[in-house]
């Protein structure tokens, strides 16, 4: 399916708030899991069937709303990570590893005790699902190669780079068999690219490069500052650390959070060509914001970025919040953008 013909198209990140039926919301309040987490409060032998049943409220939420480009809202996942990355080859996910996330806490992930491959399809089926359920333009997430690498105990690569790379080849494959199935566009999540800034100096571009090689959709790579429901507003940065390097990237898009943080919207000017999937809701405050405010948001941005170039979008990690007030606040970025393009059609 084609991109929206509309200027300012506006998007979610990915996730999208899983029913309380389903997930056990107080337990992924307290960690974002890096291994398999038994979050599901549907028994194994009816769960997929509840998983296709939320993911379609998320669907109809999105439409409802009037959000042009959907996802499944991740409602299969645990985390927006660990689904793909605890199923490829080279992983031992019975003894696990530690490391500290970045909310400080320490926290269980994979350990690699082998080549990374991908044997299998992971998330085919959910852009099946999601193409048979709505004619809306379709993007899928995949957890970038760098940030999988950072959320890993590496104990058998001698040569971390190398194992970056593996990654990166595992979600090239997965990302083609995504375009197959019907994914319109594809997403990198990369939010530890900022936690390493020398190390994603060094590999994250190439890593980049190599995950999408060959992808002819448009697609997306997506940094951010940590969930809201987990970072405090107060310690997160007003800047990215490590963000005009990926104007080098292959990607078409990159996708940031700026509202939460009171991002200088500055940066902006160094992502040119690139166009910018910006945050103009913040998902730190329970409260809907109107649709002035949005377009308000969206005109700042204006100041640093044509409008042919600007997808507005929430600030990442939405599934942490109460549906009534995810559906509210997509509604007003969907107003919002529709103020915004009415003055620039005069």
């Amino acid at each position: 399916m084609a991109a929206p013909a509309n200027v300012l198209p506006t998007t979610v990140v990915g996730s999208y708030p899983q029913p309380d039926w389903l997930v056990n919301r107080e337990m992924l309040s307290k960690v974002v899991p890096r291994v398999r987490l038994d979050i599901w409060r549907v028994p194994e032998p009816w769960l997929e069937q509840a998983q296709d049943d939320a993911t379609l409220i998320a669907i109809r939420d999105m439409e409802r709303a009037g959000i042009d480009i959907i996802t499944d809202g991740e409602v299969r996942r645990e985390s927006y990570s660990n689904r793909f990355a605890t199923a490829l080859e080279g992983i031992d996910l019975a003894t696990p590893g530690q490391v500290q996330a970045r909310s400080g806490r320490e926290t269980p992930v994979p350990r690699v005790v082998g080549k990374i491959r991908r044997t299998h399809a992971v998330e085919v089926r959910d852009v099946m699902f999601l193409r048979a359920n709505t004619d809306r333009t379709v993007k899928i997430t995949l957890p970038g190669p760098f940030t999988m690498s950072r959320q890993a105990v590496n104990a058998f690569y001698a040569d971390a780079d190398e194992m970056v790379m593996d990654y990166a080849a595992a979600v090239n494959a997965e990302a083609h068999d995504l375009v197959a199935a019907g994914a319109d566009v594809i997403q990198l999540d990369e939010p530890w690219l900022r936690q390493d800034p020398d190390a994603a100096r060094r590999i994250a571009v190439r890593a980049v490069n190599r995950a999408l090689e060959g992808i002819k959709v448009p697609t997306v790579v997506h940094l951010c500052f940590g969930y809201a429901a987990l970072v405090p507003g107060e310690t997160k940065p007003v800047g990215y650390s490590f963000l005009p390097q990926l104007a080098e990237c292959v990607a078409e898009q990159i996708s940031i959070e700026a509202a939460q943080p009171k991002l200088d919207l500055g940066v902006l000017e160094d992502l040119a060509p690139k166009t910018v999937v910006l945050g103009v809701l913040d998902l730190n405050t329970p409260a809907v914001e109107t649709r002035e405010q949005v377009a308000e948001r969206i005109r700042a941005a204006l100041r640093h970025v044509s409008a042919d170039k600007l997808i507005p979008a929430p600030d990442c990690g939405m599934k942490y919040l109460r549906r009534d007030v995810a559906f509210g606040k997509l509604q007003s970025l969907s107003a919002g953008a529709a103020i915004v393009r009415r003055e620039l059609a005069g």
